[in-house]
């Protein structure tokens, strides 16, 4: 960001606003200290911008400024969101929303001012009485009959981080037209029109006995009891990297007849700063370290971490050698669909017109099982709020059994719209006692996948770019992705090119169908003749851009796997050539 003395003006312009009695002691003492230091640089990061209120809410460092996450910021989106839901609901007598909150340092402190403005706006709140899973929040709404909720976390970010989720009485992060309804209240607001004096009359405390309503319903997406009955001491070792999923994946293994579970002892306590951790995202093996160091002196059956907010789940077992593997994130989506599918079918519980989802990015071997199981599947963009969407659309109609994506979140049921690591590690653990009572592992039912329906590997490429450089940088190569795309990726030619911006697809013998999709998104997949497809999309909520690359390939026996996993890896090292991403 350039030093330069118009933006330090306008940067020191904001910050003396904020030396105002409107904001407290501690609040004008930071930003005084910001202003007097000789560098800049601090000032320029709190105030250049105000932080956006997006389509996901908000999300951002914590500290005093526009630009980041404080009680002021939190308090200005929770009043706009107040005014939208005052005008969109104004023929009710009463407005109810549910808040929630995670782990993180300040997460409580946000939650009980998001609380206390609502409920000073005339809004009924009910507030857990701690931290809870993001998905007991979207719950709890629809339980609840709510109109809207608040859900304080940052999912996986770093530890500096927060942010602020924003749902519908659905259950559902908020879609048009109401995402931009908010927004545009939230901008009108400055600090002065926020009411901060909560009514405590309107709020009321919830916890315990949602917990048990929620983890009864979870307990009825069991598919096989019985074989939970013949496995119930499978060795399951657990991990809430130090989030919310200590509060209930636990009691929900038990509830469904699970005895053997060792929880990591150091990740079992509550902190905001993720001590254990580099990064708490069950993406990372690092952050699976310390469970799978349990798990080998165990002698475990299979490993699961939960991120933060408990929406996201990660897992390792045993691959054929007897080594710990990481299971990523298509695999853990091809997984749970398979056993949902084929287990379904086997207790006669399937019906002609049950539905599956996946987003547009995750692997399209579901696509293979949906068409050989003759089970409809929805392709939507990504993030669970058009997963939800798509059950909305089918609400009384039809039967949704299941979705995912790629970044590790899956739900299994459609009494919660957002992703759900509370019941997918339970049904994780059904799955392993399954296999385990044929004598298998997790690690031979995905080769028996792969075997079935086709080898596939999945690698996403994020090219990092901060900053309005980078921000440029990355509208640039879409740009030229648009007028340039490729004519071959690795060396497989491509026959179709799609533009979810433009709503189209383009094929080799110069046709063009249309793509039917709720809205446009600034999304580019190129499908090649042997299968392989890639896609490539901005990030949302980081400075990135990511290609998410999947190549296809033929096994003919379960050792082969490695043999077909080193021979993608060619040729996703091809593909990143042809698109100069080394």
């Amino acid at each position: 960001m350039e030093n330069n003395a118009e933006l330090i003006a306008q940067c020191e312009v904001k910050a003396k606003q904020w030396l105002s009695p409107s904001f407290d002691e501690e609040t004008r003492q930071s930003v005084q200290q910001m202003l007097d230091k000789a560098d800049k640089t601090d000032l320029i990061e709190a105030f250049y911008k105000n932080l956006e209120f997006g389509t996901g809410g908000l999300r951002g460092i914590m500290g005093a400024g526009t630009n980041r996450m404080n009680v002021y910021t939190v308090g200005m989106a929770t009043q706009g969101f107040a005014n939208y839901l005052k005008k969109n609901f104004a023929d009710r007598k009463e407005i109810s929303v549910v808040v929630c909150h995670d782990c993180r340092n300040n997460s409580r402190k946000f939650a009980e001012s998001v609380a206390d403005v609502f409920s000073a706006n005339g809004i009924k709140v009910y507030l857990f009485d701690d931290m809870r899973p993001t998905p007991e929040c979207s719950f709890a709404i629809r339980h609840l009959g709510c109109q809207a909720g608040v859900n304080i976390t940052a999912s996986h970010n770093p530890k500096e981080y927060n942010g602020y989720k924003a749902y519908w009485e659905d259950g559902a992060q908020v879609l048009a037209p109401h995402d931009t309804g908010i927004i545009d209240e939230v901008n009108k607001v400055k600090v002065e029109d926020v009411k901060f004096g909560g009514n405590k009359d309107l709020i009321q405390i919830i916890g315990a006995e949602i917990d048990k309503i929620y983890l009864d319903k979870i307990h009825t997406l069991s598919i096989d009891p019985e074989v939970i009955k013949r496995q119930h001491d499978l060795k399951i070792v657990y991990t809430p990297l130090h989030g919310t999923g200590m509060m209930l994946i636990p009691q929900s293994l038990k509830l469904w007849g699970f005895d053997n579970v060792h929880c990591v002892k150091e990740q079992m306590v509550k902190d905001g700063n993720f001590p254990t951790v580099v990064s708490p995202n069950p993406e990372n093996g690092e952050a699976l370290a310390l469970a799978i160091r349990d798990a080998k002196a165990l002698d475990a059956d299979i490993v699961m971490a939960s991120d933060p907010d408990a929406d996201r789940v990660g897992m390792a077992c045993k691959n054929d050698k007897g080594e710990w593997t990481l299971i990523n994130g298509n695999q853990t989506c091809l997984i749970f669909l398979y056993y949902i599918i084929t287990n379904r079918k086997a207790k006669g519980l399937m019906k002609p017109n049950d539905f599956i989802v996946k987003t547009i990015v995750t692997t399209e071997v579901i696509r293979k099982i949906a068409e050989k199981q003759h089970i409809e599947l929805r392709d939507c963009y990504t993030g669970f709020k058009w997963i939800a969407r798509e059950i909305r659309l089918s609400e009384g109609k039809q039967q949704y059994i299941g979705g995912g994506e790629e970044s590790y979140g899956f739900l299994a049921e459609d009494f919660v719209r957002d992703k759900d690591a509370v019941s997918a590690m339970s049904l994780l653990a059904e799955i392993c006692a399954w296999a385990k009572d044929q004598g298998k592992t997790l690690y031979d039912v995905l080769m028996d996948i792969y075997l079935e329906y086709g080898f596939s590997k999945e690698v996403t490429v994020n090219v990092v770019r901060p900053g309005k450089a980078g921000a440029d940088e990355i509208k640039a190569m879409m740009e030229n992705f648009r007028k340039n795309p490729p004519t071959e990726l690795g060396g497989s030619k491509v026959i179709t090119w799609k533009d979810y911006e433009k709503l189209e697809a383009r094929h080799a013998d110069g046709s063009v169908t249309k793509l039917d999709m709720p809205t446009t998104s600034n999304v580019l997949q190129w499908f090649c003749d042997d299968d392989t497809k890639v896609s490539v999309r901005p990030s949302g909520t980081e400075p990135k851009i990511k290609f998410y690359i999947e190549v296809k390939g033929t096994m003919k026996c379960a050792g082969c796997y490695e043999r077909c996993s080193k021979e993608a890896d060619e040729k996703v090292e091809a593909i990143k050539k042809t698109l100069n991403l080394d």
